[in-house]
């Protein structure tokens, strides 16, 4: 290799890791996001979120008023999912 194809890193970081930003194993979760701080929360839920609370709210014995925002939605969602133990890692 050059020298220019070189780069020092810090003894305690691995060579292989890029630096800064990454995607993948190493990143950090950022799809999950406060529901609170969407930007988009305030628009209706989508065709999906209404379809899973559906499925979710009949196995869990509740009913849910259906004009729920996106970020109602995923509340709902997480809260029953919980409730009823789906889509939770066994």
């Amino acid at each position: 290799m050059t020298e220019s194809n070189m780069h020092s890193t810090p003894d305690d970081q691995p060579t292989d890791q890029p630096e800064g930003d990454v995607l993948g194993a190493d990143a950090a979760n950022t799809t999950e996001k406060d529901p609170n701080d969407w930007v988009t929360g305030d628009e209706p839920m989508t065709g999906a979120q209404r379809s899973y609370l559906d499925t979710l709210a009949r196995d869990a014995g509740e009913t849910l008023t259906a004009d729920l925002t996106k970020a109602e939605a995923s509340e709902h969602i997480d809260r029953l999912q919980e409730k009823t133990g789906r889509g939770t890692e066994s």
